[in-house]
């Protein structure tokens, strides 16, 4: 039973280094090689909220709105985002992604998609199916 945890293990950590490399090639992609795991949460965060001011990111992230406003600044010298004032109070700014920003945060999808197309290349049909099998399995 050991053995076969510990091939197990070997196995999922290969899976793992394979999205990994998935997505550090999306991020070499848009020429971002140094971004942090935080900054791409905050990426994510950005895309999910939708409208989300300084304020509401500070708020969500727990964070303080003076490093919200230098990670703000810093995204938008990588060309991740840009302010968009409120129409109706132009004291509030909106931050929004722009499309290297959406790429980014979406990178762990697109990791997940680029290793699925890796596999179905790596297996044939009936190989893919005993996996897919399995995988429903597994909870």
């Amino acid at each position: 039973m050991r053995e076969t945890e510990e091939h197990l293990l070997e196995l999922l950590e290969q899976l793992l280094r394979m999205k990994n490399e998935c997505s550090c090639s999306i991020f070499s992609e848009c020429g971002l090689s140094d971004m942090t795991v935080k900054q791409i949460a905050y990426l994510k965060t950005i895309e999910e909220e939708g409208e989300v001011t300084f304020s509401r990111l500070a708020e969500i992230t727990r964070t303080s709105k003076p490093t919200i406003t230098e990670t703000i600044n810093r995204f938008v010298r990588m060309e991740c985002v840009y302010r968009e004032p409120c129409p109706d109070d132009r004291r509030i700014q909106y931050i929004r992604l722009t499309e290297r920003g959406k790429m980014i945060a979406r990178a762990d999808q697109a990791a997940l998609h680029r290793m699925i197309r890796q596999m179905m290349n790596s297996l044939d049909e009936e190989e893919l199916d005993l996996l897919v099998g399995i995988l429903r399995k597994v909870r």
